[in-house]
């Protein structure tokens, strides 16, 4: 009988002939406890406002062959936008994308892979978008500009509260020069501060806060025509989190018991101040 680690060495899936064994998606290193403190701390520690570049988190295979499915995604999966402040072309909202594009969207929208980005920038219970609004698969053209920004505050669909994006860059041996990098600003909207390379495997933590401005605003000029890709995922909370009662969140039973009855309208009654302190009372 196979061992519980050699079973898990033996999952794959194939994508147009390549085996991707499951375990091997990701860099397991980055899970690491210690691993885990030393990107939290670097992330605190970015410049002008928290944010982390990790190179290397996913297998470059997998990413491989997620910048093919960008040729092969049909029209009718992409919605160009053109304005004065962007020119950009996205993945429509729930687009049907190809098997290693949802592969990638699984893995980062999976409970471990939230629960490992919670502990990265401290904020518990984040929940993802299976259907990627904002997100999804982005590409930018020669002469393309994003003008300096911060992102939206509530999903506009669901009013979840905007945590942070996580965007992983598609781009073998992209130049400074080119343009294109992803600049970020100090708070006065003054100045770029830092600038992130859009490089293949390259992954953004950025946190969304009042200060996280970000943008390239310059046309991007590769010399060759190249677009320039990316593929990006939100993560959200609740502005209702921690806020509801007892009540209700639990599960309302046809037969309850008379304590229980009593227990219920105590809940209904009391301030929740009161009642969460008698919760706390009775534990001790």
């Amino acid at each position: 009988m196979l061992q519980p680690s050699a079973l898990l060495e033996a999952d794959s899936v194939t994508i147009r002939g390549v085996r991707l064994p499951l375990h091997e998606l990701v860099d397991r290193q980055f899970f690491e406890p210690e691993r885990r403190q030393a990107l939290r701390d670097r992330l605190q520690a970015g410049k002008p406002f928290p944010h982390l570049v990790i190179e290397g988190l996913f297998n470059p295979r997998l990413l491989e062959l997620v910048v093919e499915e960008f040729e092969a995604l049909p029209g009718t999966e992409w919605a160009d936008v053109k304005s004065h402040y962007e020119s950009t072309r996205r993945s429509v909202l729930g687009a049907r994308l190809g098997p290693a594009s949802q592969l990638y969207f699984d893995v980062v929208n999976s409970g471990w892979f939230t629960e490992w980005v919670s502990s990265i920038i401290s904020v518990p219970y984040l929940l993802p978008d299976p259907k990627l609004f904002g997100g999804g698969l982005h590409e930018s053209r020669p002469g393309a500009t994003f003008a300096v920004h911060r992102d939206f505050n509530l999903h506009r669909h669901l009013g979840l509260k905007n945590e942070m994006v996580f965007i992983t860059y598609l781009n073998k041996g992209w130049q400074p020069e080119w343009g294109a990098s992803l600049e970020l600003w100090d708070a006065q909207r003054e100045q770029c501060v830092t600038r992130v390379l859009p490089e293949f495997g390259h992954t953004l933590l950025m946190p969304h806060s009042t200060v996280s401005y970000h943008g390239h605003p310059d046309p991007m000029q590769p010399p060759d025509g190249r677009p320039r890709r990316s593929i990006t995922a939100y993560y959200y909370t609740s502005p209702d989190a921690g806020k509801t009662r007892e009540d209700q969140v639990s599960s309302v039973f046809l037969k309850i018991r008379r304590f229980d009855k009593v227990k219920r309208v105590a809940q209904m009654v009391a301030p929740p101040v009161l009642w969460s302190a008698a919760r706390k009372f009775a534990k001790r």
